[in-house]
């Protein structure tokens, strides 16, 4: 029986101009705008992609331009999910709330699990997406390992 897990062989240069996903749960709105207000500079310097009301929420109080998606229980998730499968997403800024039950947290779930996959930085809350975006790496092109899904795929199917 072949390994569960494919293979971390295979490398991906994520671009200097990072794509980066804009998300927060309802009662982390105004703390993700607070915390893209300081930020407000070096995200105007990348691609901004965000789901539902946040990306318009964004794009409107900082004058962004934020490609907006589905809301999260609408299927934002799934597209986020998808655009990180597909090597279209560089970096995910998500602040959830860990105290509200959120109806569409499988979805939820699935999206960090494709983000820890594809081997994706992702922020959850706004120390972590500080780290993230002062890192020296953000403004450069940035080589990692992802999985080699071809070779994976090849040996379920064989």
């Amino acid at each position: 029986m072949s390994d569960i897990r494919p293979p971390r062989n295979v490398t991906r240069t994520l671009p200097a101009r990072k794509r980066i996903a804009l998300v927060a749960h309802d009662g982390k709105k105004e703390e993700l705008l607070e915390w893209a207000a300081r930020w407000r500079e070096t995200l105007a310097e990348h691609s901004l992609i965000g789901s539902g009301t946040t990306a318009g929420r964004v794009s409107h109080a900082l004058g962004l331009e934020v490609e907006g998606l589905m809301s999260g229980p609408l299927g934002g998730d799934q597209q986020i999910g998808a655009r990180i499968a597909e090597q279209r997403l560089d970096l995910l800024i998500f602040f959830w709330d860990p105290f509200a039950p959120q109806p569409h947290d499988p979805d939820v779930k699935a999206l960090l699990r494709l983000a820890a996959l594809w081997n994706i930085p992702v922020a959850c809350n706004p120390a972590s997406a500080d780290f993230l975006i002062s890192s020296p790496w953000l403004g450069q092109a940035y080589e990692m390992t992802i999985p080699d899904a071809g070779a994976w795929v090849s040996s379920r199917t064989g």
